[in-house]
């Protein structure tokens, strides 16, 4: 397809400019050339990017089960919201009594997300996941040095962590301790234990688990050892980490609390901490004094983690989701996503192999390790024939620990029939790949683009042409 700066309409514009309002003044320019500017009509231009929206993949597109990342439908409302004039045109460099509205809407998402985790404070500075995680292990960290207590230099991460968790520690200097998982998906107790010691800093633990099981023993697990759950989809309004003995907890508002996810962002990853570790907070709270707002810096702050505030209008699509729910909706968007996952695993078992068994809560993994074996079919084969059904691939080959892995979260956003189209387009694949399975490694053959190189697209990106 052609860019807009191929396209030639000549002697054709669109630039229909209001009259200007304010004094003009002459600008002198440098420029030895003419400026490179797409020559299109009006029509034309609507053509192109219309075009350009019917070859990418979205929820208004069709069914987006990606795997650990709550892909889900966000309402508009949250993005008028985030649209007014006076959120969208705050400037953070504004003094505080001319942004009151915004500094109130932050207390407040900051109340709300502390009673939902069961924390007692919150920063909203973390940009996104993995952002979060560095924030809370500073906290941890700085906790232990006001301590004396510099001989904790040690992170226990379980093997089904996210990539980011051990990749945050390193970075802040710990030493990251591996500890298998149990055959039923959750921590191995044994192993913690035989970890746990001295020079534990902490533990990062994400729960539910990245193979979508809530750990059973999770108050055993607090009680050797003391942090994280990045997506609260499944349990919000239902369990708060707070309770279950977590003393950091770091959010995706961008998963759980409506904001459009992928293409690079933007995100946001809040921190919520335990007293005992809130004066070690980011600076920039948003705290309530005599009926103004302003923002504060904790006692002993580890500093600012990024500039500003975070990202505010992500902040205020969230808050616009929890307030337009309120508790009984938070809870029935969480027990939702649950039934909608177990409902699509039932349908798609026997038929696909789900190794962690027949429960789970907002997301499950299957394994087409034993369908590899009998056709040569992998779950990159069956992913890339989702794509000729209409249907977004899931996770893939995540997490590690299950061999040829699609890991699929429908959220609750989905209904009971567009669940069991979608099982019933699962089983029609699988009989497909039995009959044909050369077919399948040469999947897509439907879509725009189709079977590409993907190792040497990442090996050797073209990033321009």
């Amino acid at each position: 397809m052609r860019t807009i700066f191929e396209i030639k309409e000549k002697s054709c514009g669109a630039g229909f400019l209001p009259e200007c309002d304010v004094p003009v003044c002459g600008v002198k320019t440098e420029r030895k050339t003419e400026l490179k500017l797409p020559e299109v009509s009006e029509n034309g231009l609507v053509r192109h990017y219309s075009a350009l929206a019917r070859r990418s993949f979205g929820h208004n597109m069709g069914f987006y089960p990606l795997g650990s990342c709550t892909m889900k439908y966000n309402p508009k409302l949250n993005e008028e919201t985030a649209s007014l004039e006076g959120f969208r045109s705050a400037h953070p460099l504004a003094p505080e009594e001319n942004v009151q509205g915004c500094l109130h809407a932050m207390y407040l998402l900051q109340k709300d997300l502390c009673e939902i985790t069961g924390m007692d404070s919150v920063t909203l500075q973390p940009a996104a996941g993995a952002h979060g995680e560095y924030t809370g292990l500073s906290l941890i960290k700085a906790y232990h040095a006001s301590r004396g207590d510099t001989a904790r230099n040690k992170v226990i991460v379980p093997d089904s962590a996210h990539g980011t968790n051990p990749a945050s520690a390193a970075m802040l200097g710990f030493t990251v301790v591996n500890i298998p998982s149990a055959p039923d998906g959750c921590v191995d107790l044994d192993a913690l234990s035989a970890a746990v010691g001295d020079d534990t800093a902490a533990l990062m633990l994400t729960n539910p688990n990245t193979v979508g099981l809530f750990d059973k023993n999770i108050l055993k697990i607090t009680e050797t050892v003391h942090k994280d759950g990045a997506n609260l989809n499944a349990v919000m309004g239902v369990a708060r980490p707070g309770d279950m003995g977590f003393d950091v907890v770091h959010l995706n508002l961008h998963k759980s609390f409506s904001t459009p996810h992928g293409g690079g962002g933007p995100g946001s990853g809040p921190v919520g901490c335990k007293e005992a570790l809130s004066r070690f907070l980011p600076e920039g709270e948003a705290v309530c004094e005599n009926g103004k707002y302003r923002l504060a810096g904790a006692a002993d702050s580890i500093g600012a983690v990024r500039s500003f505030y975070g990202n505010f209008l992500v902040e205020i699509r969230a808050l616009t989701y929890i307030g337009v729910l309120g508790a009984e909706g938070i809870y029935d968007a969480a027990v939702t996503a649950v039934l909608n996952a177990n409902y699509l695993l039932s349908k798609l078992t026997p038929e696909y192999e789900a190794p962690l068994g027949s429960r789970c809560m907002h997301e499950f993994v299957l394994s087409l390790e034993k369908l590899k074996k009998e056709t040569g079919v992998s779950a990159l084969d069956v992913a890339k024939c989702m794509i000729d059904k209409g249907i977004h691939p899931p996770t893939m080959y995540f997490p590690l620990i299950v061999h040829e892995a699609l890991m699929f979260e429908p959220t609750e956003t989905e209904s009971r029939e567009t669940l069991y189209a979608v099982a019933e387009t699962m089983k029609e694949i699988l009989r497909e790949v039995r009959n044909d399975p050369e077919a399948a490694h040469n999947a897509p053959s439907k879509a725009v683009i189709t079977r590409p190189d993907e190792v040497g697209a990442a090996r050797n990106p073209v990033i321009r042409d």
